[in-house]
Parts: C-alpha cells; sequence; structure tokens
C-alpha cells in the first residue's frame, strides 16, 4: 500500500510525503490490489468511518485496466459493511463533472488540500455508480 500510494503522490503527483501519510490511514480501512501475475501491489484506497473515500492509487501501467473499479468496488463494500448512508470525496476541480455524472452532489465551498484545489462531492451509497474513477489524493 505506501510503496503505490509514495510511486503515485510523492513521486507523480509532488505531495510530501508529511500530507501523503497523514494521522488518519491508521484509522481508516485499506483495500489493495495486487497483479495476478507478479503478486505485486498495483493499486490501494481507503475509506475512513466518516464515508471519506481518499488515496486512491493506481501505479501507471495499469490505470487503462480499470483497476481502481476494483479499488472502488472494495471501498463500497467497506462503505455498506460499515452500515454507512453516505460517501464522500475530495475531488479535484477538473473532475467535479465526472463525479456528477455518477451521483456525486457538491456540498460547500472549494478549498485548498495538499496544495489542489478540491470540492468536497458526496452521494448516498445506494446511488453510487460503479463506473470508472479517477485517482483521488
Amino acid at each position: 500500500m505506501k510503496n503505490v500510494r509514495e510511486k503515485v503522490f510523492v513521486c507523480e503527483w509532488r505531495i510530501p510525503r508529511k500530507i501523503e501519510f497523514d494521522r488518519k490511514d491508521p484509522l481508516a480501512y485499506h483495500m489493495l490490489v495486487c497483479d495476478d501475475g507478479t503478486q505485486e501491489p498495483i493499486a490501494t484506497g481507503r475509506i475512513l468511518p466518516t464515508g471519506e473515500i481518499s488515496r486512491v492509487a493506481v501505479l501507471m501501467h495499469f490505470r487503462n485496466k480499470d483497476v481502481d473499479k476494483l479499488v472502488l468496488d472494495g471501498l463500497l463494500k467497506v462503505a455498506k459493511e460499515l452500515k454507512l448512508t453516505e460517501v464522500f470525496i475530495h475531488s479535484p476541480l477538473d473532475s467535479v463533472e465526472y463525479f456528477r455524472k455518477h451521483h456525486f452532489n457538491v456540498v460547500g465551498t472549494v478549498f485548498m488540500e495538499a496544495g489542489i484545489p478540491r470540492q468536497r462531492m458526496a452521494c448516498p451509497i445506494e446511488e453510487v455508480s460503479s463506473a470508472h474513477y479517477y485517482l483521488s489524493h
């Protein structure tokens, strides 16, 4: 999990390690996807007991293979097991319309997170679409 997040967020996105690996990690439920052949980790994500989905990361070589969908589907199963009624994500501004198409609604105002302008977007758990999702820090 740590290696995937470090490669995607620290190396590619240039997010400082201190921000990437935060105090919420021990509280979160984590999803890890491994390559069928090599058993190497290729994708990860987390969901907090509050319903926040974040740190969805897929190694570059696997981004065109719908691996992010596997991560999201796993996180949504956790949300259902936790009996959450809603999930939310802090979307980069250029992805807001994308998430709207998948039943997420804008909540609140734009804010900065890890140097990136974000918009909180929420969706009732029963309406979440299992379409292809965007990487999310």
